[in-house]
């Protein structure tokens, strides 16, 4: 008898798991963090593909190599997605002393 009455209470004790309503503010993705959107992720971070799954990667600074698509819709292709430059900065031919065509590299640079 008092061993079902502790088993009673004991079960009642714990708390329920229950899971938090839509409208709940939740932490956002660090660097690294499975995502499925960029607003998934915290500031500074957009949400790019990583292999088969997608992570939270920074967003590109000044000077970093970037990705641009010559068609519409080959961001998808990509198996290691970059993000796009950080606000301010455009994704542009990278200008080298030399042959015009000596570089095709990208970089975020500002407008």
């Amino acid at each position: 008898h008092g061993a079902a009455e502790l088993e009673e209470t004991g079960t009642e004790a714990l708390p329920r798991r229950t899971p938090a309503p839509a409208w709940l503010p939740t932490a956002k993705g660090e660097e690294g963090d499975f995502c499925l959107r960029s607003s998934d992720c915290a500031a500074g971070l957009c949400c790019a593909r990583h292999f088969w799954s997608k992570i939270c990667k920074p967003v590109l600074r000044e000077g970093q190599v970037c990705t641009r698509h010559r068609r519409k819709g080959a961001h998808g292709l990509e198996i290691f997605q970059r993000c796009q430059c950080a606000e301010g900065l455009a994704c542009r031919l990278q200008r080298e002393h030399g042959p015009a065509d000596a570089s095709r590299l990208h970089t975020c640079q500002r407008h």
